[in-house]
């Protein structure tokens, strides 16, 4: 009976104790930048952590105890430098800063790259423009070529034609001869999109290849599509003839003293202001009698003038 009786204290001291499952700790996951994150590479390396049910539970709170909250403060005080450390533990390696301070290095702030492109357009865009206008220059100078300034001989009228012994500046006796005349011709721009500056070289009046009269057509400006007649006065004083002298007092008397009129006329035309310039030589030949009894006009025939 004795040993039947169990006190109600000793029943619940031999009573299994309810055992209390230990919470399982959960585990949770931190992201954090891979080294290798500056070539590009979007993986990321996973840690754990384990998270506890309570404060309690922390070792952080075991650790420090009472001591937690003055060395939370003192960690608070140097935040600064204590993440500066594990920056350097955990952070980029200084090659791949360094790599990444030289590829910022490339960088332009004022925008040289974009000012580089566009002076190559521009420098592409003049060439092009400055390729096609030479072309159409071509195009214009070699339209105007056919163009030609036509020249006809209309007549030529003595004033004053005297022949008579006399001596040259040396005191050599020989024939001397003065001319005064005018020479009167039609200049004709065919051009029809651009005018001419005409002009001409000295205009000879030659008695057996000596020039006994001289003279000059002055310069001036014809339009396009035009006629003109223009004058140019020949005039030769004194001018000693020496051995052909001998035959002019019987050319005279025998209707005239044969005569070769000879000049050029050259004209020039501003098509693309003064970068087309087409020029154009006509050279003029025409034969005559003059008669020192006759002042009328000598009339050119057709076939009197040659024009080259």
């Amino acid at each position: 009976m004795l040993h039947g009786a169990i006190s109600e204290s000793d029943m619940t001291s031999m009573a299994p104790s309810s055992p209390r499952s230990p919470k399982r700790p959960v585990l949770y996951y931190v992201q954090s930048p891979s080294r290798d994150s500056h070539d590009g590479d979007k993986s990321s390396s996973m840690q754990t952590t384990p998270a506890y049910a309570s404060p309690m539970e922390s070792p952080s709170h075991l650790s420090y105890g009472r001591h937690s909250r003055s060395s939370s403060a003192s960690r608070v005080s140097g935040g600064g430098y204590g993440w500066k450390g594990r920056s350097k533990s955990k952070g980029w390696p200084q090659s791949k800063c360094d790599d990444v301070i030289e590829e910022e290095g490339d960088y332009d702030p004022y925008g040289n790259g974009v000012s580089r492109r566009w002076l190559c357009q521009v420098l592409i865009w003049a060439s092009g423009f400055v390729s096609a206008f030479c072309v159409f220059c071509f195009i214009i100078w070699g339209a105007s070529r056919p163009f030609k300034p036509q020249i006809t001989v209309k007549s030529l009228t003595v004033h004053n034609f005297y022949f008579g012994e006399g001596s040259d500046m040396t005191g050599v006796p020989t024939k001397m001869l003065t001319v005064s005349c005018s020479v009167k011709m039609n200049v004709y721009n065919s051009a029809t999109f651009f005018g001419i500056h005409v002009s001409s070289i000295p205009v000879n009046l030659m008695y057996s290849e000596l020039t006994v009269a001289t003279g000059e057509l002055k310069r001036y400006f014809q339009p396009r599509k035009s006629h003109r007649t223009v004058s140019v006065n020949l005039k030769g004083t004194k001018v000693p003839l020496y051995g052909a002298g001998a035959g002019l007092a019987a050319s005279e008397d025998n209707g005239g003293v044969p005569m070769t009129l000879v000049f050029e006329v050259r004209s020039i035309g501003n098509v693309v202001g003064k970068l087309v310039k087409p020029r154009h030589r006509r050279r003029v030949a025409c034969s005559l009698a003059i008669n020192s009894r006759s002042h009328k006009a000598i009339k050119f025939k057709e076939d009197s003038c040659t024009y080259l």
